[in-house]
C-alpha cells in the first residue's frame, strides 16, 4: 500500500521539475529590450522594408523559409548567425551578453 504522503511528496517534485524545465525551455528574451538592443543592427539591417542596408533587411525574417545562408531560419540558425558573424558581420558572441541576444532574438520574431 502507498503512503499519501509519499505520492504527494512525488506529485509536488514533478510538478516542480517540469514547471522548472518549461521556464528553461520556454524562456523568452523581453522585445522591447531587443528593440533596444537592436538599435546597434539597425546600422546595418532593415526592419521596416525589404530593401538592403550593409546587410539584408530582416523584416519578416522567421516568416522566411531560409537565411541567406541556405540554412532553415530557426532560433538556433538566427543565433548562430548573431554569434559567428559572417559575410562582412562582426561576429557578436563575445560583444552582446546572452540576455541581449536573447532579447534581440525575440524582437526579431515580432518583424
Amino acid at each position: 500500500m502507498i503512503r499519501h504522503g509519499f505520492v504527494f511528496a512525488v506529485v509536488v517534485a514533478l510538478s516542480a521539475g517540469m514547471a522548472g524545465n518549461a521556464s528553461a525551455a520556454g524562456k523568452a528574451g523581453d522585445v522591447a529590450k531587443g528593440k533596444e538592443a537592436f538599435e546597434q543592427c539597425a546600422i546595418c539591417h532593415n526592419v521596416d522594408n525589404d530593401e538592403k542596408k550593409m546587410g539584408p533587411s530582416l523584416k519578416g525574417l522567421f516568416k522566411r523559409k531560409t537565411l541567406q545562408s541556405g540554412k532553415p531560419v530557426n532560433d538556433a540558425n538566427v543565433m548562430m548567425q548573431i554569434n559567428n558573424g559572417g559575410n562582412g558581420m562582426p561576429a557578436y558572441a563575445d560583444m552582446l551578453s546572452k540576455d541581449d541576444k536573447e532579447n534581440i532574438l525575440a524582437y526579431l520574431h515580432t518583424l
